[in-house]
């Protein structure tokens, strides 16, 4: 039996959930025993990925249930919500990645910085594949099914990747007796992981305040309608975006002098037709306005 939405996001978020719950304890351990600030500042960022994963697969189940009476129109956005609510845990990871190097780099006294073992420097090439592919294994699956949420989770685990690269450099930089280039990257780092935060929310919100979908679907929808039989023509389509669905209200023109029952059976074709073809359209109303033209 084929798997529904929320089953897959929910494969995906498990997987990543048990491997960022290792990598965290690696990257602790490593930060703790070669001496390295950077890799526990970069451990603390992956605890913040397995904190947003257990928010994520929370707002997935929420948004599953069918419509109920509270809720006419279903839960979808709940998922939303919690896309939200992760690009705050990122958007909070990145000021303290950046804040931290900032106060390193005014503080001065590099000399006096340690200098980290050998054992931070694997944890953070370990850190940077790791993170890497679970970045492209979370984001394929999230552009399959259309989910917010699962893309802001994507884009956490490419913010821990920039993390890692900036612990390499600033761990590598202080072992060739440079170290105040660590700070300097968690700076850098901190400006990608703040825009990507920014976009996730943008992306999360729109979503959630009834945009329009995008013009090649609503042209898609207009040839539908005007493929079914009776219909002269399309009058007015209106698209809101809820959650990761789509409600489209539409005026179809039809002949005047039809029966009520035939009217009828041509909305419902344009109906059908338009949720058979468009599997993220939930619901199409459909109305029928009259024209004078006769039948041939």
């Amino acid at each position: 039996m084929e798997k529904t939405r929320t089953q897959i996001a929910g494969t995906v978020i498990r997987r990543t959930v048990i491997g960022n719950l290792f990598l965290t304890a690696f990257k602790l351990f490593a930060g703790i025993f070669a001496g390295s600030a950077a890799m526990i500042s970069d451990a603390v960022h992956s605890l913040s990925d397995l904190f947003g994963d257990v928010v994520i697969f929370i707002g997935i189940k929420l948004a599953k249930p069918e419509p109920d009476e509270d809720h006419p129109y279903g839960h979808e956005r709940i998922e939303c919500v919690a896309g939200i609510f992760m690009s705050v845990i990122l958007f909070m990871a990145g000021l303290f990645i950046g804040w931290r190097g900032i106060q390193t780099i005014i503080a001065g006294n590099y000399e006096e910085l340690a200098i980290p073992g050998i054992l931070a420097l694997i944890a953070a090439v370990v850190g940077i594949i790791v993170k890497e592919a679970m970045y492209w294994y979370i984001r394929g699956t999230a552009k399959r099914i259309d989910s917010v949420a699962l893309m802001a989770s994507a884009w956490h685990s490419r913010s821990d990747a920039l993390s890692s690269i900036g612990s390499f450099a600033g761990i590598l930089g202080a072992r060739m007796g440079f170290p105040v280039l660590d700070s300097v990257a968690s700076v850098v780092i901190c400006l990608f992981i703040l825009k990507v935060a920014v976009n996730i929310c943008r992306d999360a919100i729109t979503k959630m305040t009834d945009k329009a979908c995008d013009d090649e679907t609503i042209k898609k929808m207009r040839e539908i309608a005007l493929a079914q039989k009776s219909v002269l023509g399309v009058d007015l389509i209106k698209t809101r975006v809820f959650g990761d669905r789509i409600y489209v209200d539409m005026e179809i023109s039809s002949y005047g002098n039809l029966t009520l029952y035939e009217a009828h059976d041509a909305a419902k074709n344009v109906h059908d037709a338009i949720e058979a073809a468009l599997p993220k359209v939930k619901h199409c109303m459909v109305h029928v306005n009259p024209s004078d033209v006769e039948p041939l």
